[in-house]
C-alpha cells in the first residue's frame, strides 16, 4: 500500500513539473517530446525519493531506436542534415541532440552510424570556414594575408 502510495505521488509530482514546463511560454515543445520528457520526470523524481523509479509505461526499445529518416535522406541536402530522431532538418544537430540527452557519439551508435558521419551542414560549415578566414583565424601573429612569410628587412 505504502509503494503504491509512493509511486501515485511520483506519478502526480512528475505530470505537475511537466505541466509547469508545459506552461513556460519561452517552452517549444511537440507532442511527441511531451511523453518522453513526462517520463524524464518520473524517473528523476523517484531517483529523488531515494528508490528506483518504474517507468510507468513500458517502451519497445526497438521503436526508439528507428530512425526516423535513411542515412542516405539525412545527407541529401547540403544546406541542413536532417535528424533521425524526429526527421526535422538542422545545420547543426549539437543542440538538437543535447535537447534529447544525447552527445554525437551516443547519436552515432544508436543509429550504427560511421565515426566521420558529420554534425554539421555542408554548407554551414563552409559558411564558418570562410568566416574565420576572414577575420584572420589560423595565422601566426605578424602574417599578412595572402603571404606565406612576414616580410624580411633588408
Amino acid at each position: 500500500m505504502a509503494d503504491e502510495t509512493q509511486t501515485t505521488n511520483i506519478a502526480e509530482l512528475a505530470t505537475e513539473l511537466t505541466i509547469a514546463w508545459l506552461a513556460n511560454p519561452n517552452t517549444r515543445a511537440s507532442a511527441e517530446e511531451v511523453p518522453s520528457f513526462l517520463r524524464a520526470m518520473y524517473e528523476a523524481v523517484g531517483a529523488l525519493g531515494g528508490g528506483e523509479a518504474e517507468e510507468p509505461v513500458a517502451e519497445d526499445t526497438a521503436a526508439s531506436a528507428a530512425p526516423a529518416v535513411s542515412v542516405r535522406k539525412s545527407l541529401a541536402s547540403k544546406d541542413h542534415i536532417i535528424s533521425m530522431i524526429d526527421g526535422k532538418p538542422y545545420k547543426t544537430l549539437r543542440r538538437h541532440l543535447a535537447r534529447h540527452g544525447l552527445t554525437p557519439e551516443q547519436y552515432r551508435e544508436r543509429f550504427g552510424l560511421k565515426a566521420d558521419y558529420p554534425m554539421v551542414s555542408e554548407s554551414y560549415s563552409n559558411a564558418r570556414r570562410e568566416m574565420a578566414k576572414k577575420i584572420g583565424l589560423g595565422r601566426k601573429p605578424g602574417m599578412k594575408r595572402g603571404r606565406a612569410k612576414p616580410e624580411a628587412k633588408a
